[in-house]
């Protein structure tokens, strides 16, 4: 069975950083394209930053130059640095990963971390 697992969230003061990591694991052949998603209460989930598998980078405009993501393909993670966090940076970050797996193409996301901006 093919699962992402996000770890490293958590409270933080403005102005901190903290560091996400997402490992994927299973009878992965091949994965493609990585993200990072957040979600707050009575919003949608929205789109943070991604990676291609060549190291493609895209970020959402409230956090450009603040966070940073990266990936280690041997290892099937991805990270996402964040720094100078802000408030209204709260929410849980979800890690999808799109890959060709034992049983086809997946599109596959992990449970959740919470982070919490707040002093």
């Amino acid at each position: 069975q093919v699962q992402v697992v996000e770890s490293g969230g958590g409270l933080v003061q403005p102005g901190g950083s903290l560091r996400l990591s997402c490992a994927a694991s299973g009878r992965i052949f091949k994965i493609y394209n990585m993200g990072w998603y957040r979600q707050t209460p009575g919003k949608q989930r929205e789109l943070v930053a991604t990676i291609t598998s060549g190291g493609s980078t895209n970020y959402t405009d409230s956090v450009n130059g603040r966070f940073t993501i990266s990936r280690d393909s041997a290892k099937n993670t991805v990270y996402l640095q964040m720094n100078s966090l802000k408030p209204e940076d709260t929410g849980v970050y979800y890690c999808n990963a799109d890959m060709l797996s034992g049983t086809g193409y997946l599109k596959v996301w992990g449970q959740g971390t919470p982070v919490t901006v707040s002093s």
